[in-house]
């Protein structure tokens, strides 16, 4: 049956990601075995294109490039068929080329760029779970994924917010909806997370799969180094 086990990858950053994040995927591959593989966006961070500063103790735009690509092509290893959601991060190459008038169609498309052929970008996804229920995916719509839901009213997945992961749940006459949060999995002692500093929420770290049309959180439980535990809860 499709969709039985679909697993949301969160905010990687790459190449900012948490340094375990390689060793957590393939955990959850051999533990769960999902047959959809979801990127949540922000799949690699472009600091350097960012329209905010770029602190140059950071790479270059070039070398931050063919770092994130060295990640995404491990994890490619391992998922070799995803979807990905567009993100404000994912996007930045293309935001750059339209706030200087250079149309689209110039631009190499995400797949060629990061070279992974048998990924596929898409700006948000809808797909039917084994209940026959119907599930969104979008990168990031609402700080509060409550609202989102009641809005939106499907069950939903999104991302974005780094700080928020959890599930709600809200029902209806009709039937039962869930929202997933997923966090992230960034590295928290990056520079290019320096931004967060003052910030008092941290980022969560972890993933979020649904099972047979059940959502559950994935959270990569650190060490008080910030290194995963090495187990799945």
């Amino acid at each position: 049956m499709p969709n039985q086990t679909i697993l949301n990858i969160s905010d990687l950053h790459c190449p900012y990601h948490h340094p375990d994040s390689i060793a957590f995927l393939t955990a959850i591959k051999d533990k769960y075995e999902p047959d959809t593989i979801i990127c949540m966006g922000d799949e690699a961070d472009k600091h350097s294109l960012s329209f905010h500063n770029h602190d140059p103790d950071l790479p270059s735009a070039g070398d931050e490039l063919k770092k994130a690509k060295d990640v995404l092509q491990q994890i490619a290893e391992l998922y070799p068929k995803v979807t990905v959601l567009e993100s404000n991060h994912g996007s930045l190459a293309y935001r750059k080329a339209m706030s200087v008038g250079i149309p689209k169609a110039y631009i190499r498309p995400y797949s060629e760029v990061l070279e992974l052929p048998s990924w596929k970008w898409v700006p948000d996804l809808t797909l039917t779970l084994p209940d026959k229920s119907p599930c969104y995916w979008h990168h990031g719509k609402s700080a509060n994924s409550f609202l989102a839901l009641r809005d939106i009213s499907m069950n939903f997945v999104q991302a974005h917010f780094h700080e928020k992961y959890n599930i709600h749940y809200h029902g209806s006459q009709e039937r039962l909806k869930w929202v997933i949060a997923t966090g992230c999995m960034v590295d928290d002692h990056s520079l290019a997370m320096a931004y967060n500093k003052t910030n008092m929420k941290r980022p969560i770290i972890g993933c979020s799969i649904v099972i047979d049309s059940h959502p559950r959180l994935l959270p990569m439980v650190l060490k008080r180094n910030g290194r995963w535990n090495g187990r799945l809860t």
